[in-house]
């Protein structure tokens, strides 16, 4: 018998899309030649309009019904095998069909799912077409923007009788802290699905990024029919390379069979890391047996003007822009993400929080009309949380447990939110984080609403489901209202607590719970919430709510989306990023921000980096910055030094404007020798007179490697510029992009969350001088992308093929 290597056969390309319900769409002899064409990711939902008829609580863009279809061909060699259909994910209520055969359906929009297609598909010349058919008619049903249609790839799997189960493979770092050695647990769940008995000689190795083995290891074992066994296989490898944020170092690993004496075939093959971690209940997080501090940000799926259809490339990007910050963690609120995040995170160096649920068995409100605005509307995954849940929180361990990123399991957020809906008579009234407009009835206690103490054993269960797959890492939760649900039980199933904005209980709630280790799961921006952090040694780290910008969550027409991150939609680093990077990075940090100074010294302040202002205005100047000491210039005139941050976390001028240069120089000033010094400046610029385009590029690094199956997209930022070819940053210019060549317009996202252009428009203003332009590749060739704008002259750039 012929064996052949486990085959992954591409499914992104070539598939026809109609929105609305066409009822014999499942049918294999159905016409769909007038369908639209569309690549995988595709998300419909951001290519309608906005209309505040829609939720707010999804950034007001419509769902509804979509169909796909595709139709692929398999070799007459590949007759015999066994053929599963995998999805990485399909937002939501999807049911799938298999040249005419129903496969079955799946609620989750975030988890990946496959069906064995073995006896239903066809060989030789003969098509298969696969039908998809998605219903997202609830669009309240989420708290944030989740996107419509097939918004991850698809993948057809060609193996051998004798295989691994559905992510089978499991490697596991048992220790090594030294360096020296490391003690590694390679986990093969396998199964014979033929009809024959198996004699099975299997055998894994693992070889360093240079391609040298560093370990093997090898077993046999006989399977009859539908026998399913596992087999456990430790090894050493000496002086590891152990992965870390700093050196993300990372094996491959690979797993062949061979049965009944026949040739070997390969049937697993990923990166896998090495490293250690454990918390500590007073000393928080070790890697690799050093203490380090978590700095963390949660981040949303979605990207803008692409919607959930996001690229392995947008990610890299914005990555790049989080490491550059000092961020060396990343939290998936609230659900599992697209995969190629956690191969990213992987070769870039991030900790992973990953986690599965924002809801249980009850709903939590979704604001329909305006963020906290009443009355709320109650859609969403609680109706399929009693049937789904163990097989969508098995199908994410499954999936991630060979990330050497991921070191927490997140059971849930904010499940435990006061009176939404669950409450207790402990408190007669309860306010939760984001009360501020909730009527007075609705924080009362009631006792018809569901009991908080129904959590604690939910949240046992759920850590149970999460340790038959993986016992290596600790389960976790975000809480609310700990006030509460910690007098309940609610922590007894958890090995790490994450609180949500409650810094002023860690000090209490770690003598309550002398053994349990805490963590900021979700944190505001404030110097004092790092503070919280870096003052006590038994808090192991913060996650900032949120590292970017996302759609949904949004406050009220016309905003369509939440501010609340560091980056902004577009991916263009805000002010206060640099003060996040003055607490963050191991470098030194000097950067200029301003505002109009009406009275106020908040840390909020939204300040820009612009300096151009009326003369005479007083101008509140804000410097980020680590070093100990700080002078600030106006044209060349000292406005004097200041030593320490204010409780603001950063140092501020008052100043009446002038225009010309700003500057400011840190360090040790008062050294008299400038020791260790760094400078930075802001000019008044003229009038915007020309565009500036540039192409992304990846810095380099692990990052980039395996992309050859990747469709190449391009990320292009229009900057404005005056004269001088300075960045004018209160820019705001109606811009045209027009694609010629080997590409299509893809998306315009400037990042002004109240700016409801439609995202299929190929127009959009820049905001503070930007604009970013999103561009996939159809075809080889040179490929230009012009910019233009009223009164300014055209902009090309000449994008050369990037394969």
């Amino acid at each position: 018998m012929k064996y052949m290597d486990s085959v992954g056969i591409d499914l992104r390309d070539n598939w026809r899309f109609h929105l609305g319900d066409i009822e014999e769409a499942w049918f294999k002899g159905f016409d769909d030649s007038g369908w639209e064409e569309v690549i995988l990711p595709h998300d419909w939902s951001v290519s309608l309009p906005f209309s505040e008829t829609y939720s707010s609580g999804t950034g007001y863009l419509a769902g509804g019904i979509g169909w796909y279809r595709v139709r692929f061909s398999l070799p007459e060699e590949y007759r015999g095998k066994k053929i599963r259909l995998l999805f990485d994910g399909v937002y939501k209520n999807s049911q799938v069909w298999c040249n005419s055969y129903y496969l079955g359906k799946r609620p989750n929009g975030y988890v990946p799912f496959d069906y064995d297609i073995s006896e239903k598909v066809c060989f030789g010349e003969m098509d298969n077409e696969v039908s998809v058919k998605v219903t997202h008619t609830d669009i309240a049903d989420s708290r944030w923007f989740t996107g419509s249609g097939m918004t991850r790839k698809v993948t057809v799997l060609v193996e051998e009788a004798v295989h691994p189960a559905p992510c089978g493979i499991f490697f596991s770092t048992l220790y090594g802290d030294d360096g020296k050695t490391a003690q590694v647990e390679i986990s093969h769940d396998l199964v014979n699905e033929g009809t024959d008995k198996a004699e099975v000689s299997l055998v894994s190795r693992l070889c360093d990024e240079k391609g040298k083995q560093v370990l093997e290891v090898t077993a046999g074992a006989q399977f009859t029919p539908g026998e399913r066994k596992t087999i456990s296989l430790n090894g050493c490898v000496n002086r590891p390379r152990l992965w870390s944020p700093e050196n993300p170092a990372l094996y491959s690993l690979t797993t062949c069979l061979s049965v009944n004496g026949g040739t070997a075939y390969e049937v697993f093959s990923e990166k896998v890391g090495i490293r250690t971690f454990r918390f500590d209940a007073d000393k928080g997080f070790f890697l690799n047996g050093e203490n380090r501090k978590i700095k963390g940000v949660c981040v949303h799926h979605d990207a803008g003007c692409l919607g959930a259809a996001v690229t392995r490339e947008v990610w890299e990007r914005r990555l790049e822009a989080l490491k550059e910050m000092g961020c060396n963690a990343i939290r998936t609120s609230h659900n599992p993400h697209m995969p190629e995040l956690y191969g990213l995170c992987d070769e870039m160096g991030f900790l992973m929080m990953d986690e599965a649920f924002d809801e249980w068995e009850n709903p939590k409100n979704k604001w329909s009309t305006g963020h906290n605005v009443y009355p709320p509307r109650h859609q969403g995954y609680f109706e399929d949380f009693p049937e789904w849940h163990e097989k969508d929180l098995a199908a994410m361990v499954l999936r991630d447990r060979n990330h050497p990123s991921v070191i927490m399991w997140s059971i849930g957020n904010e499940i435990d939110y006061p009176n939404d809906p669950y409450c207790h008579p402990l408190f007669g009234e309860m306010t939760g984080n984001n009360d501020a407009n909730k009527p007075s009835a609705e924080r009362m206690y009631h006792p018809d609403k569901p009991n908080m103490e129904r959590l604690a054993p939910i949240a046992q269960e759920l850590s149970a489901i999460v340790k038959r797959y993986d016992s290596t890492r600790p389960v976790t939760l975000a809480a609310a209202f700990p006030e509460l649900s910690s007098r309940l039980h609610y922590f007894d199933a958890l090995d790490v607590v994450g609180y949500n904005y409650k810094e002023h209980l860690y000090e209490e709630d770690h003598r309550r719970f002398p053994d349990l280790p805490f963590l900021g799961s979700e944190n505001g921006h404030s110097y004092a919430a790092w503070k919280a952090v870096t003052d006590h040694d038994y808090i192991s780290g913060q996650f900032l709510w949120t590292g970017i910008d996302y759609l949904g969550e949004a406050h009220g027409w016309p905003v369509h989306g939440s501010s609340a991150g560091l980056l902004t939609l577009a991916g263009f680093p805000k002010a206060r990023y640099y003060q996040r990077q003055s607490y963050w990075a191991d470098r030194p940090v000097l950067h200029l921000a301003a505002v109009l100074y009406e009275g106020s010294r908040e840390e909020w302040l939204p300040v820009t980096e612009s300096w151009n202002y009326k003369e005479g205005d007083r101008v509140l100047v804000r410097l980020f910055t680590n070093q100990p000491e700080a002078e600030l210039f106006l044209n060349g005139r000292s406005l004097g030094r200041k030593k320490g941050l204010s409780d603001e976390g950063c140092m501020d001028w008052i100043t009446t404007f002038e225009p010309g240069i700003l500057s400011a120089s840190a360090g040790e000033l008062s050294s008299g020798q400038g020791k260790g010094c760094v400078s930075c400046s802001l000019e008044t610029t003229g009038e915007a007179c020309m565009l500036l385009l540039s192409d992304w590029k990846a810095c380099g690094g692990n990052a980039g490697e395996d992309k050859k199956d990747v469709p190449p997209y391009h990320q292009v930022k229009i900057l404005a510029a005056d004269a001088e070819g300075r960045h004018v940053a209160d820019a705001s210019l109606p811009v045209t992009i027009e694609v010629t060549g080997p590409g299509v317009l893809l998306g315009l996202e400037n990042g002004d969350l109240a700016d409801n252009t439609p995202y299929s428009s190929p127009s959009r203003k820049t905001k503070e001088g930007r604009l970013l332009a999103y561009i996939r590749r159809t075809g080889p060739g040179v490929l230009t992308v012009t910019a233009k704008a009223e009164g300014l002259p055209a902009s090309p750039l000449t994008l050369e093929e990037n394969r």
